[in-house]
Protein backbone atom coordinates (compact mmCIF):
# COMPACT_ATOMS: atom_id res chain seq x y z
CA UNK A 1 0.00 0.00 0.00
CA UNK A 2 1.63 3.20 -0.91
CA UNK A 3 2.00 5.57 1.75
CA UNK A 4 2.57 9.44 2.71
CA UNK A 5 5.74 11.51 4.18
CA UNK A 6 4.47 14.46 5.38
CA UNK A 7 7.39 17.22 5.13
CA UNK A 8 6.34 19.69 7.84
CA UNK A 9 9.78 21.94 7.86
CA UNK A 10 7.48 25.01 6.40
CA UNK A 11 5.67 24.92 10.23
CA UNK A 12 9.01 25.69 11.40
CA UNK A 13 9.80 28.43 8.67
CA UNK A 14 6.35 30.01 9.72
CA UNK A 15 8.01 29.90 13.20
CA UNK A 16 11.35 31.00 12.74
CA UNK A 17 10.18 34.09 10.39
CA UNK A 18 9.06 35.54 13.96
CA UNK A 19 12.15 33.59 16.26
CA UNK A 20 9.59 32.99 18.77
CA UNK A 21 8.07 29.05 19.73
CA UNK A 22 4.75 28.67 17.70
CA UNK A 23 3.85 26.92 15.44
CA UNK A 24 5.26 24.21 16.85
CA UNK A 25 6.68 21.22 14.22
CA UNK A 26 5.84 18.30 16.99
CA UNK A 27 1.99 19.70 16.73
CA UNK A 28 1.84 19.75 12.91
CA UNK A 29 3.34 15.83 13.50
CA UNK A 30 1.04 14.80 15.35
CA UNK A 31 -2.05 16.71 13.45
CA UNK A 32 -0.32 14.97 10.11
CA UNK A 33 -0.64 11.75 11.98
CA UNK A 34 -4.26 12.05 12.91
CA UNK A 35 -4.65 13.18 9.08
CA UNK A 36 -3.29 9.51 7.85
CA UNK A 37 0.47 10.36 7.26
CA UNK A 38 2.73 7.76 7.51
CA UNK A 39 5.95 9.17 8.47
CA UNK A 40 7.01 12.75 8.89
CA UNK A 41 9.86 14.31 7.06
CA UNK A 42 12.21 17.31 8.01
CA UNK A 43 15.38 19.09 6.62
CA UNK A 44 18.01 20.02 8.94
CA UNK A 45 19.92 22.59 6.71
CA UNK A 46 23.15 23.26 7.46
CA UNK A 47 22.38 27.34 8.29
CA UNK A 48 19.47 26.18 10.22
CA UNK A 49 16.79 28.01 8.16
CA UNK A 50 13.90 26.26 9.52
CA UNK A 51 14.16 23.00 11.48
CA UNK A 52 16.59 23.25 14.54
CA UNK A 53 18.46 20.28 16.23
CA UNK A 54 15.63 20.93 18.66
CA UNK A 55 13.19 20.20 16.78
CA UNK A 56 14.35 16.86 15.39
CA UNK A 57 15.03 15.81 19.41
CA UNK A 58 11.76 16.49 20.23
CA UNK A 59 9.96 14.78 17.08
CA UNK A 60 12.34 11.61 17.92
CA UNK A 61 11.16 11.67 21.19
CA UNK A 62 7.33 12.69 20.64
CA UNK A 63 6.12 11.41 17.24
CA UNK A 64 4.35 7.61 17.14
CA UNK A 65 5.04 7.51 13.00
CA UNK A 66 8.15 7.02 11.01
CA UNK A 67 10.72 10.07 10.94
CA UNK A 68 12.56 10.41 7.96
CA UNK A 69 15.73 12.98 8.24
CA UNK A 70 16.44 14.58 5.27
CA UNK A 71 20.13 15.89 5.19
CA UNK A 72 23.05 16.77 3.42
CA UNK A 73 26.13 14.26 3.77
CA UNK A 74 28.60 16.20 6.19
CA UNK A 75 30.32 14.83 9.07
CA UNK A 76 28.38 17.02 11.22
CA UNK A 77 25.02 15.62 9.89
CA UNK A 78 26.10 11.96 10.28
CA UNK A 79 26.67 12.55 13.15
CA UNK A 80 23.18 14.26 14.13
CA UNK A 81 21.81 11.53 12.73
CA UNK A 82 23.63 8.72 14.41
CA UNK A 83 22.81 10.00 17.54
CA UNK A 84 19.05 10.75 17.11
CA UNK A 85 18.45 7.64 14.88
CA UNK A 86 15.35 8.08 12.71
CA UNK A 87 14.13 5.24 10.85
CA UNK A 88 15.24 6.57 7.57
CA UNK A 89 17.78 9.41 6.92
CA UNK A 90 17.83 10.94 3.14
CA UNK A 91 20.55 11.96 1.67
CA UNK A 92 19.95 15.14 -0.35
CA UNK A 93 22.47 17.63 -2.36
CA UNK A 94 22.44 21.35 -0.24
CA UNK A 95 23.05 25.12 -1.29
CA UNK A 96 23.31 27.89 0.67
CA UNK A 97 21.30 30.01 -1.78
CA UNK A 98 18.57 27.80 -2.94
CA UNK A 99 15.16 28.32 -1.83
CA UNK A 100 14.43 24.69 -1.95
CA UNK A 101 16.36 21.66 -2.89
CA UNK A 102 17.40 21.89 -6.96
CA UNK A 103 18.09 18.63 -8.39
CA UNK A 104 18.65 15.52 -7.18
CA UNK A 105 22.68 14.13 -5.51
CA UNK A 106 25.00 13.70 -7.54
CA UNK A 107 26.33 10.25 -6.65
CA UNK A 108 28.82 9.30 -9.14
CA UNK A 109 30.72 12.53 -8.03
CA UNK A 110 30.96 11.78 -4.68
CA UNK A 111 30.59 8.03 -4.61
CA UNK A 112 33.47 7.09 -1.86
CA UNK A 113 32.25 9.60 0.52
CA UNK A 114 28.40 9.02 0.59
CA UNK A 115 29.43 5.00 0.66
CA UNK A 116 30.96 6.15 4.20
CA UNK A 117 28.41 8.13 5.18
CA UNK A 118 25.75 5.36 4.39
CA UNK A 119 28.23 2.70 6.12
CA UNK A 120 28.12 4.73 9.11
CA UNK A 121 24.33 5.40 9.23
CA UNK A 122 23.48 1.84 8.58
CA UNK A 123 25.76 0.57 11.93
CA UNK A 124 23.47 2.57 13.89
CA UNK A 125 20.52 1.28 12.26
CA UNK A 126 19.36 3.80 10.38
CA UNK A 127 18.30 3.07 6.93
CA UNK A 128 19.02 5.57 4.26
CA UNK A 129 17.56 7.24 0.90
CA UNK A 130 19.34 9.10 -1.64
CA UNK A 131 17.22 11.96 -3.35
CA UNK A 132 18.44 11.61 -7.19
CA UNK A 133 17.23 12.33 -11.18
CA UNK A 134 15.94 9.71 -12.97
CA UNK A 135 18.84 9.05 -14.64
CA UNK A 136 20.10 5.71 -14.69
CA UNK A 137 23.95 5.84 -13.83
CA UNK A 138 22.49 7.29 -10.47
CA UNK A 139 20.98 4.73 -9.74
CA UNK A 140 23.24 2.02 -10.33
CA UNK A 141 25.21 4.67 -8.26
CA UNK A 142 22.98 4.17 -5.43
CA UNK A 143 23.12 0.60 -5.58
CA UNK A 144 26.88 0.36 -5.17
CA UNK A 145 27.05 2.61 -2.41
CA UNK A 146 24.84 0.46 -0.56
CA UNK A 147 21.28 2.74 -0.64
CA UNK A 148 18.43 0.90 0.33
CA UNK A 149 15.84 3.31 -0.85
CA UNK A 150 16.17 5.79 -4.10
CA UNK A 151 13.42 9.00 -4.24
CA UNK A 152 12.84 10.13 -7.30
CA UNK A 153 12.78 13.78 -8.01
CA UNK A 154 9.62 14.92 -9.25
CA UNK A 155 10.52 18.57 -10.13
CA UNK A 156 10.73 18.12 -13.53
CA UNK A 157 7.61 16.16 -13.86
CA UNK A 158 5.54 18.84 -11.57
CA UNK A 159 6.95 21.73 -13.74
CA UNK A 160 6.08 20.37 -16.82
CA UNK A 161 2.59 19.65 -15.39
CA UNK A 162 2.50 23.18 -14.63
CA UNK A 163 3.48 24.97 -17.76
CA UNK A 164 1.12 22.60 -19.72
CA UNK A 165 -1.55 24.54 -18.34
CA UNK A 166 -2.17 20.80 -16.17
CA UNK A 167 -3.09 18.77 -19.32
CA UNK A 168 -1.76 15.05 -17.30
CA UNK A 169 -1.90 13.63 -20.93
CA UNK A 170 0.57 16.56 -22.92
CA UNK A 171 3.59 15.03 -24.35
CA UNK A 172 6.16 16.76 -22.46
CA UNK A 173 4.07 15.53 -18.97
CA UNK A 174 3.95 12.23 -20.12
CA UNK A 175 7.34 11.98 -21.39
CA UNK A 176 8.29 12.83 -17.87
CA UNK A 177 5.81 10.47 -16.09
CA UNK A 178 7.66 7.36 -18.58
CA UNK A 179 11.11 8.49 -17.19
CA UNK A 180 10.12 8.17 -13.44
CA UNK A 181 8.27 4.98 -13.90
CA UNK A 182 11.62 3.65 -15.81
CA UNK A 183 14.02 5.20 -13.26
CA UNK A 184 11.66 3.16 -10.42
CA UNK A 185 11.49 -0.04 -12.40
CA UNK A 186 15.41 -0.32 -12.36
CA UNK A 187 15.23 0.77 -8.75
CA UNK A 188 12.71 -2.10 -7.68
CA UNK A 189 14.85 -4.40 -10.33
CA UNK A 190 17.98 -3.37 -7.94
CA UNK A 191 16.86 -4.90 -4.82
CA UNK A 192 16.33 -0.69 -3.50
CA UNK A 193 12.82 0.90 -2.54
CA UNK A 194 11.27 3.26 -5.02
CA UNK A 195 9.95 6.62 -3.13
CA UNK A 196 9.26 9.66 -5.17
CA UNK A 197 8.93 13.69 -4.15
CA UNK A 198 8.89 16.92 -4.68
CA UNK A 199 6.29 19.99 -5.93
CA UNK A 200 4.20 17.59 -6.04
CA UNK A 201 0.58 18.82 -4.70
CA UNK A 202 -3.06 18.27 -5.53
CA UNK A 203 -3.25 18.74 -9.09
CA UNK A 204 -0.43 16.10 -10.46
CA UNK A 205 0.07 13.76 -7.49
CA UNK A 206 -2.48 11.06 -8.87
CA UNK A 207 -0.58 10.02 -11.87
CA UNK A 208 2.96 9.52 -10.08
CA UNK A 209 0.89 7.36 -6.80
CA UNK A 210 -0.51 5.61 -9.90
CA UNK A 211 3.41 3.83 -11.08
CA UNK A 212 4.14 0.52 -10.74
CA UNK A 213 6.12 -0.33 -7.50
CA UNK A 214 5.96 3.09 -5.63
CA UNK A 215 6.12 3.06 -2.22
CA UNK A 216 6.24 6.25 -0.38
CA UNK A 217 5.77 9.70 -1.80
CA UNK A 218 7.30 12.76 0.43
CA UNK A 219 4.65 15.84 -0.02
CA UNK A 220 5.26 19.03 2.46
CA UNK A 221 5.04 22.69 1.28
CA UNK A 222 1.62 21.69 -1.29
CA UNK A 223 0.11 20.42 2.10
CA UNK A 224 0.96 22.85 4.61
CA UNK A 225 -0.53 25.80 2.28
CA UNK A 226 -3.42 23.77 1.68
CA UNK A 227 -3.37 23.82 5.52
CA UNK A 228 -3.59 26.92 5.84
CA UNK A 229 -7.36 27.08 4.76
CA UNK A 230 -8.54 23.64 5.90
CA UNK A 231 -6.83 22.39 8.74
CA UNK A 232 -3.02 19.87 8.67
CA UNK A 233 -5.89 17.70 8.89
CA UNK A 234 -7.80 18.01 6.28
CA UNK A 235 -5.28 18.96 3.97
CA UNK A 236 -2.98 15.54 4.81
CA UNK A 237 -6.34 13.18 4.87
CA UNK A 238 -7.08 14.74 1.28
CA UNK A 239 -3.67 14.15 -0.07
CA UNK A 240 -3.80 10.63 1.39
CA UNK A 241 -7.34 9.85 -0.26
CA UNK A 242 -6.07 11.21 -3.51
CA UNK A 243 -2.82 8.87 -3.76
CA UNK A 244 -5.29 5.82 -2.24
CA UNK A 245 -7.75 6.39 -5.04
CA UNK A 246 -4.94 6.44 -7.52
CA UNK A 247 -2.57 3.21 -6.11
CA UNK A 248 -5.99 0.95 -6.16
CA UNK A 249 -5.86 1.70 -10.29
CA UNK A 250 -2.16 0.05 -10.43
CA UNK A 251 -0.71 -3.68 -9.13
CA UNK A 252 2.49 -3.33 -7.56
CA UNK A 253 5.78 -4.58 -9.05
CA UNK A 254 7.37 -7.84 -7.81
CA UNK A 255 9.76 -6.94 -5.34
CA UNK A 256 10.52 -4.57 -2.67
Amino acid sequence: MIELGVNIDHVATLRQARRTYEPDPVWAAVEAHLGGADGITVHLREDRRHIQDHDVRRLRELTHIKLNLEMAATAEMVGIACQVRPEMAMLVPEGRQEVTTEGGLDILAQEAALKDAIARLADAGIVTSVFIDADPAQIEAAARIGARVCEIHTGPYAAAFHTQGRDARSPAVLAELDRIREAGRAIVGLGMRFNAGHALNYFNVQPVAALDGVRELHIGHAIVSRAVFVGLREAVAEMKRLMREAARARAPLAGV
